[in-house]
């Protein structure tokens, strides 16, 4: 039985405080290994510009190619969308029927949590969550368990490093000729200006 860690985003692009967090994820919840889960239309993004899947699949790709912990679960890649959490673990518990599943989120989707799609459903198809917190980061957990019962038993925190970097603030400072180098990978910063990604014009 292994302890697998479900990483989930849009990852757009991949940057060191995504594989920061998976890591430390991993290290502290006992993780055997994280999926990094690339979804390609994310629901809560309809509308919003994103760049086309082959290219962050590249991204995703170089990202986490060089740690042997890390592995890309194309689980959405190879459905329709829309791609609702609840269906990939679904899915996920299919393929890995004696594993547990340990749903990684940061503590501002743990808030939003009762919003989601089916969240009593998804509380029930994993087997944990990591709640990835930074310092000072307060959730409350009483008000969370009186509309999601169960949660609570679930819930296993991870102390992040305080990492103010973001996929958005990444874009931004591209987009305004702003240094941005050592916010990313190598391989990604190296795609990204093959690509011209998240240039203004």
């Amino acid at each position: 039985m292994r302890r697998l860690g479900i990483f989930g985003g849009t990852f757009d692009p991949p940057h060191v405080g995504h594989l920061i967090l998976a890591s430390e994820a991993a290290d502290q919840l006992g993780l055997d290994r994280v999926l990094w889960v690339l979804t390609p239309d994310p629901p809560h993004k309809r509308g919003q510009p994103i760049t086309p899947l082959a290219i962050r699949l590249e991204l995703v790709i170089a990202a986490i190619q060089d740690d042997p912990l890390f592995e890309l679960s194309s689980v959405e890649i190879d459905r329709p969308g829309p791609h609702y959490a609840v269906d990939t673990l679904h899915i996920l518990h299919n393929l890995f029927p004696e594993d547990v599943l340990i749903y990684l989120i940061g503590g501002d989707s743990l808030r939003d949590l009762p919003t989601w799609h089916q969240p009593l459903e998804f509380l029930r198809a994993c087997d944990g969550l990591g709640v990835m917190r930074r310092p000072g980061d307060a959730v409350d957990l009483s008000y969370l368990e009186a509309v999601l019962p169960g949660l609570e038993r679930k819930v296993m925190f991870v102390d992040a490093p305080l990492l103010e970097i973001s996929s958005s603030q990444i874009r931004q400072r591209v987009a305004g000729g702003k240094a941005y180098r050592y916010y990313l990978p190598p391989q990604v910063y190296a795609l990204v200006e093959k690509y011209r990604l998240y240039r203004a014009t």
